[in-house]
């Protein structure tokens, strides 16, 4: 072959090379649209979206309104709230300072905010990082308290952790998301550098990175251009706003879009700002006390998707939810910042992952088991499977397990999903459809004692359950939980009354949910546990309130 016929052909095939790649990329493109079909619209908040691949954004757009009122389309410049995806910003702060020496994390946080109670054991600045201090979040103790957020700022917060007399847990035993620890790193910042969080920011990583449409919002005067606004579903109504003058940030707080967020995204290879002891320390895991190692690092979740390694976080304040989600080893990231509460980010960033890793991805079908190792599921009578059904307790959490019967077999309840059950024995079962490997067991004690339940599930430590009878208090009885209950560690009165038979808070923003007793002295309200206390003549003198991220809150009844 001539040299021109061999310039001629390799001509062709680039062009054929750049044309397929068009169509691939279009193809693609197509794909993820269909994705955010149902929020393109002229009448639908929505999201902006930015795709990056090797250091470039492929795909960007935006999908529905920024603001229903006046009809202005989301682009990717649009600003949005972005919830806690913010920490990684504080916690980037925090190493930033502990590189120029101002600060250890290793340094009791009473040294830069002495507003917080002694509990005889130090909690560190490392502790807050890693959600494992023990600290109580500090927006669930202004829902109990029935305080709406905005109503409260920096100073009132502050004020609020300093009355807390227990923590949820001693520091570094446990990890509980918290967002009290990340609201005193934002006040650390400050202590440390002497300057607020948001200018803090602004000088070391927003400006150096040109994030020109990137702040953190400690004053909800303060004018946003481009801003998103928020938005619920509101049925017939179809939106409501969402309006709020809450101004804390640590916990949250950064408004910014997924053109600036790409630059910082860019700066986890580049290493413009930092370097790489402090990217070395944003992917450092959290370890427990004795020893466990935790997925989440410095705000950022060190996970895995189909078998390739993924760093992320998700964010979620009001009508606002947000994801960033990247695969640093295939050099592809997802940014989704959206403007409507019922809108899933971090679902939507793993499809777009589906439509391009998809012949990256390590995760290989099962290969088909031998009959042999398969559970050999039994067939059980109607009246073996009855005699395990009911309501099962954990005393130590005091959460619920209901086993049911239905379709000729067992179910469990579990996180508001039912799961069939299939028998390999009489005692022992295999949870199916579950999202992890999962086998309960019954133990039978005895016909005097309540039957137990063991769950085991994959990852995680088993758990037992006892057989128990919700009681059935009549109104009289009821009475005596009535009353004023005190929390000197909120500042508030809540009162509890009869109403049609059943017990209910009566308050600002009080759950609508009754109390619903399930054993003697013990009720819940929706998310809310409580335990009533009673003194040497079993006289109830106050109740403990659990709820997710606040462990034993303790209310006094008033005489």
């Amino acid at each position: 072959m001539n040299k021109y016929l061999r310039c001629k052909t390799t001509f062709i095939f680039f062009f054929i090379f750049i044309a397929f790649s068009a169509v691939l990329a279009d193809d693609r493109t197509d794909k993820v649209d269909k994705l955010f079909a149902s929020w393109n619209k002229l009448d639908s908040p929505g999201c902006a979206l930015a795709i990056i691949q090797d250091g470039r954004i492929i795909h960007k757009k935006g999908y529905g309104l920024a603001n229903l009122e006046n009809g202005i389309p989301i682009t990717p410049k649009s600003v949005f709230y972005i919830g806690s995806v913010s920490k990684q910003f504080v916690s980037f702060c925090i190493a930033l300072l502990a590189q120029e020496g101002k600060l250890s994390l290793d340094d009791d946080i009473r040294k830069y905010v002495p507003e917080i109670p002694d509990y005889g054991t130090p909690i560190t600045i490392r502790h807050l990082i890693h959600h494992t201090s023990g600290l109580r979040d500090y927006l669930e103790l202004e829902g109990i308290a029935g305080i709406p957020m905005g109503s409260y700022h920096e100073q009132d917060v502050l004020e609020l952790l300093s009355r807390q007399k227990e923590l949820n847990f001693m520091p570094g035993e446990q990890y509980l998301y918290s967002n009290s620890g990340y609201f005193l790193l934002g006040v650390i910042v400050r202590k440390a550098s002497g300057k607020p969080l948001r200018q803090f920011a602004e000088e070391n990583i927003f400006d150096p990175l040109g994030m020109e449409n990137s702040y953190f919002h400690d004053d909800y005067r303060r004018l946003i251009k481009n801003r998103a606004s928020g938005y619920f579903p509101a049925g017939k109504e179809k939106f409501r706003n969402f309006i709020t003058t809450f101004d804390c940030v640590g916990s949250g707080g950064l408004f910014t879009s997924v053109e600036d967020l790409y630059l910082w995204d860019q700066n986890f290879y580049s290493r413009k700002v930092g370097g790489k002891e402090v990217f070395e320390l944003m992917h450092t895991q959290g370890t427990l006390n004795n020893g466990k190692k935790l997925d989440y690092a410095f705000a950022v979740v060190i996970g895995e998707y189909k078998g390739l390694k993924t760093v992320g976080h998700g964010g979620a304040l009001g009508g606002y939810r947000s994801a960033f989600l990247r695969f640093s080893e295939q050099k592809f990231s997802v940014i989704c910042l959206s403007n409507l509460s019922s809108l899933d980010p971090m679902g939507l960033a793993r499809k777009v992952a589906d439509i391009y890793l998809a012949d990256q991805f390590r995760d290989k079908p099962e290969p088909e088991a031998k009959p042999s190792s398969k559970p050999r599921f039994i067939k059980l009578s109607e009246k073996q499977l009855k005699d395990k059904v009911g309501a099962y307790i954990n005393h130590n959490t005091f959460t619920l397990r209901n086993i049911l019967f239905g379709d000729g077999r067992l179910l469990i309840e579990a996180s508001g999903q039912k799961f069939p059950l299939e028998p390999v024995s009489e005692t022992e079962f295999v949870m199916l459809e579950a999202p992890v490997q999962a086998t309960v067991k019954f133990e039978i004690r005895g016909k005097d004692r309540p039957i137990l339940l063991h769950v085991y599930q994959e990852g995680e430590i088993p758990a037992t359950y006892e057989a128990f009878e919700r009681i059935k208090p009549s109104s009289e009885q009821l009475t005596e939980y009535e009353g004023d209950y005190t929390s000197e560690e909120l500042l508030v009165t809540l009162r509890i009354a009869l109403e049609k038979g059943r017990l209910r808070f009566v308050h600002r923003d009080a759950p609508a949910l009754p109390l619903l007793p399930m054993l003697q002295d013990k009720f819940t309200c929706g998310s809310f546990k409580i335990h009533f206390l009673r003194d040497e003549e079993k006289r109830i003198m106050g109740f403990t309130l659990d709820s997710g991220r606040v462990k034993n809150l303790r209310f006094a009844k008033k005489a």
